[in-house]
Parts: structure tokens; sequence; C-alpha cells
């Protein structure tokens, strides 16, 4: 059985900084694209940044780029986001999703080819 687990949301001042972490276990996670998406109330789910196999390609979205960092470390099965100089519209409930049918040096923006998905951490930047 496939599970991934997000932790690291919380409460943050305006211009702070979060470290998420999705730990993956029941799939082969050096063969997953892995991918941060999040999503709004009433809003659909919204990608924010993905990496490849390796780690060694990345793509964030325009809102983040610069801000949010994505890694990943084979060894743990975990994929972190490193979330810098926060803004309140990053307030969000933030999803790892895992794409288990993609390819070596491939990366996924889109939310419908992810194939496991976890339960989601909080964030919430506010004064």
């Amino acid at each position: 059985q496939v599970q991934l687990v997000e932790s690291g949301g919380g409460l943050v001042q305006p211009g702070g900084s979060l470290r998420l972490s999705c730990t993956a276990s029941g799939l082969n996670f050096y063969r997953n694209v892995m991918g941060w998406f999040r999503q709004y109330p009433g809003k659909e789910r919204e990608f924010v940044a993905t990496i490849t196999w390796s780690g060694r390609r990345t793509e964030y979205a325009s809102a983040v780029k610069g801000r949010f960092t994505i890694s990943r470390d084979n060894a743990k099965n975990t994929v972190y986001l490193q979330m810098n100089m926060l803004r309140p519209e990053d307030t969000a409930l933030y999803y790892c999703g895992a794409d288990d049918n993609s390819v070596a040096g491939a990366y996924s923006t889109t939310y419908a080819r992810y194939d496991y998905w976890g339960r989601g951490t909080q964030v919430t930047v506010s004064s």
C-alpha cells in the first residue's frame, strides 16, 4: 500500500521560512517524479514544484520561483520543499504527489499526472 505523509506545516509570519517534508512508502521512490501542489479553499489544487528521479532537474510555478526549493533524498524516500520569504498568499493546504508512470529526466507539472497523494499539511502565513 502506497503512503505519502507530509509534515512541517504550521503558522509563520510573513517573510519567514518553513520546510515541508514528504516521506513515501510502498513504492519505488527513486523511480517516481515527485511534486508539491497547494490548494486554497474552494479552489482546485495548483502546481508548486516538481523534481526528477535523480533530483537534477526541477521546475517551479512562477509565483514561488526564487523563494521555494524542492529537493529529494532517495535514500530516505523523502522529498522536501524549502519555503523562504513566505507571503500571506502562500497560505494553503500543501500536498505532495508521486508520479509512478514517469521516465528518467522528466518532471510533471500537471495534477492529472500524479498517481498518489498525501493528505496534506497546512501552511498559514500571517502576522
